[in-house]
C-alpha cells in the first residue's frame, strides 16, 4: 500500500508541523527545525524541547519561551502601540449611562414573557414594509473571475454577493471618481479590491480600509501603484474609536466619502454609521428633533469649491471633529445578535413604539433565531448545514455558537419555522431603526435582499444616498 502524502488534512506537509489543530481541521503548516516534528510553537505537545513555553501575558493565543518572555514583549504584536491621530476614544459609542441592566439569558426567562415579549414585537413592526425587495444585481468588473472555474463553492459565494453590491452602487451613483471609498471591517479588503477594479482609469479614487484586527493575505498590495496619485490605505483601528474627520488623507483631499461593508457585524454597523454620520460620545435624541444641517453637494467637494460656496439642498453627513461629505453607503448586514444597545443608532425609533433596552437586549438575542432554527433544523435532518450556511464565518460561527439562541422553555412547544419568523421580524425593526437614523439625517435609504438564501443566509443590503 502506497503511503499517504502529506496534504495537511490527513496528514502533515512535507517539513512542516505535526500537530493537528482541532479548530482548523488540519495540521499546523508552521516549518519546523531540522530533525524536529513540531514547530517552536507547538513544541511542547511532542516535548522535544527542555526549553519551557509559556502563553503571552498580553495575547494568549500565542505562546513564548519562558526565558524570553522578556525580550518578546518588547516586539510582540499584540503590544500596546502609539495611538494614531484618528484615535479618539469612544468617538462615536454612544453615551455610557445609556447602558441597560444585568441582562438576564432566554434561558432563564419564562415562557410567558417571551410571548409578551413576542406580541410587543408583532405590535412594532405594523405598518412597516415586512418584505424586502429582491435585487440580486452584478457587474462587468466581477465577470471574468464569476466564470473562472478555479474558484470553488465559497468563493464564488463570496464574488456573487460583491458582484451584487458593486452593482448596487453602479445603480445608486455611488462609483465615480474624486471620491474616497471607506471599508469598514475591511478583512483582506477584497471588497475595495473590487471597487477599485470597477473603477480603473477614474481619477482620485482613494481608499481607506478600516479594520481593528491584523490580518493575513490582504490584497492591498495588489492595489498600490507607484505611478498613481491614487490611496489605499488600511487603518488598524476599532471603529468605535475612529475620527474620520481626523484621517490625515480626508484633511488633505477634503473628498467625500463613501461608506461600505460586507457582512458588517452586529454593533459595528451602527458604529460605522455613528462614524460617519452621527453625533459621536453622544445619543441622537435631542438632536434629531432638529432638521439636518445643509453641507456643501459632494460635487463642489470633488470641483475643489472652498467653504464659501453657497451651500445647496441636500443633507451630507459630518463627522463632529471636522466636516466629511457623506455621498452615501452600501452596506452588507450580518449578525444582529450582537448589537448593543449603547451603540444602536435607532433608539428614537425603538421609544417611539414604546420599547427601550430592556425590550432590545432580548429582540438582539432572539433575532438569532432567524438562522439557528434553520441550521438546527437541517442538522436534525440530514447532519449538514443548509446551503450557503458556511458561506460567511460571522455567520456560520457567531449564530451557531450565539447565547442562549432556543430557550428549553420554547424547545418543542414553538417550531422553527415559528421561532424563524420571529427572528426575522427582530431583524427587521433594528434594521428600520437604522433606515429612520438615517432618514433623520437627510438621507433616502432603503432595504433590499442583495443575494439569495442559498449563498447567503445574511442576505439583506443597506443603502442610503442623500435626498435630493
Amino acid at each position: 500500500m502506497a503511503e499517504v502524502s502529506g496534504d495537511g488534512v490527513s496528514a502533515p506537509l512535507p517539513g512542516r508541523c505535526g500537530f493537528y489543530v482541532e479548530r482548523k481541521r488540519r495540521y499546523c503548516k508552521m516549518v519546523v527545525a531540522s530533525g524536529k516534528t513540531f514547530c517552536g510553537e507547538h513544541a511542547n505537545a511532542g516535548q522535544e524541547d527542555d526549553r519551557k513555553r509559556i502563553p503571552c501575558p498580553l495575547d494568549p493565543k500565542h505562546t513564548v519561551f519562558e526565558d524570553s518572555l522578556a525580550k518578546h514583549l518588547k516586539k510582540c504584536n499584540s503590544r500596546e502601540k502609539p495611538h494614531p491621530v484618528y484615535y479618539v476614544q469612544n468617538i462615536n459609542a454612544g453615551p455610557e449611562d445609556d447602558v441597560p441592566a444585568d441582562e438576564v439569558p432566554l434561558a432563564d426567562r419564562a415562557k410567558e414573557e417571551l410571548d409578551l415579549l413576542v406580541k410587543k414585537l408583532k405590535k412594532a413592526v405594523e405598518g412597516l414594509n415586512r418584505e424586502h425587495e429582491e435585487r440580486i444585481l452584478s457587474h462587468p468588473a466581477l465577470c471574468e473571475a464569476l466564470n473562472d472555474p478555479k474558484n470553488g463553492d465559497v468563493a464564488f459565494k463570496h464574488l456573487k454577493q460583491q458582484a451584487s453590491l458593486l452593482g448596487h452602487m453602479k445603480v445608486l451613483g455611488l462609483l465615480s471618481a474624486n471620491k474616497c471609498y471607506v471599508e469598514f471591517g475591511a478583512g483582506k479588503g477584497k471588497l475595495s479590491h473590487w471597487i477599485n477594479v470597477a473603477l480603473r482609469g477614474s481619477d482620485n479614487v482613494n481608499f481607506l480600509l478600516v479594520e481593528r484586527s491584523t490580518t493575513r493575505f490582504k490584497v492591498d498590495g495588489k492595489n498600490r501603484s507607484t505611478d498613481s496619485a491614487n490611496v489605499f490605505e488600511r487603518l488598524q483601528v476599532d471603529i468605535q474609536h475612529l475620527s474620520l474627520g481626523k484621517v490625515p488623507l480626508l484633511c488633505e483631499k477634503g473628498l467625500p466619502v463613501i461608506g461600505v461593508g460586507k457582512h458588517l457585524c452586529g454593533a459595528a454597523t451602527d458604529l460605522a454609521l455613528r462614524c460617519m454620520l452621527g453625533d459621536p460620545g453622544g445619543d441622537q435624541g435631542e438632536q434629531n428633533e432638529q432638521p439636518p444641517r445643509k453641507r456643501l453637494k459632494q460635487e463642489q467637494w470633488s470641483e475643489g469649491l472652498g467653504a464659501d460656496a453657497e451651500p445647496a439642498p441636500g443633507a451630507v453627513g459630518a463627522n463632529a471633529q471636522a466636516d466629511v461629505p457623506v455621498s452615501g453607503l452600501a452596506i452588507a448586514l450580518c449578525c444582529h445578535h450582537r448589537c448593543d444597545w449603547r451603540h444602536y443608532v435607532g433608539k428614537d425609533f425603538f421609544r417611539e413604539r414604546g420599547l427601550g433596552a430592556p425590550e432590545f437586549t432580548v429582540l438582539q438575542r432572539m433575532s438569532s433565531w432567524a438562522t439557528c432554527g434553520l441550521r438546527k433544523a437541517a442538522d436534525r435532518s440530514d447532519g449538514a448545514l443548509p446551503p450557503g450556511g458556511g458561506s460567511e464565518r460571522c455567520e456560520e460561527e457567531d449564530h451557531e455558537h450565539a447565547d442562549d439562541t432556543v430557550p428549553s422553555s420554547l424547545d418543542g412547544v414553538v417550531s422553527a419555522e415559528d421561532r424563524e419568523h420571529v427572528g426575522r421580524l427582530c431583524k427587521l425593526l433594528i434594521d428600520h431603526g437604522r433606515v429612520d437614523f438615517l432618514r433623520r439625517k437627510g438621507f433616502c435609504s432603503s432595504l433590499q435582499y442583495y443575494t439569495s438564501r442559498d449563498v447567503s443566509l445574511e442576505n439583506v443590503l443597506l443603502t442610503a444616498v442623500p435626498t435630493g
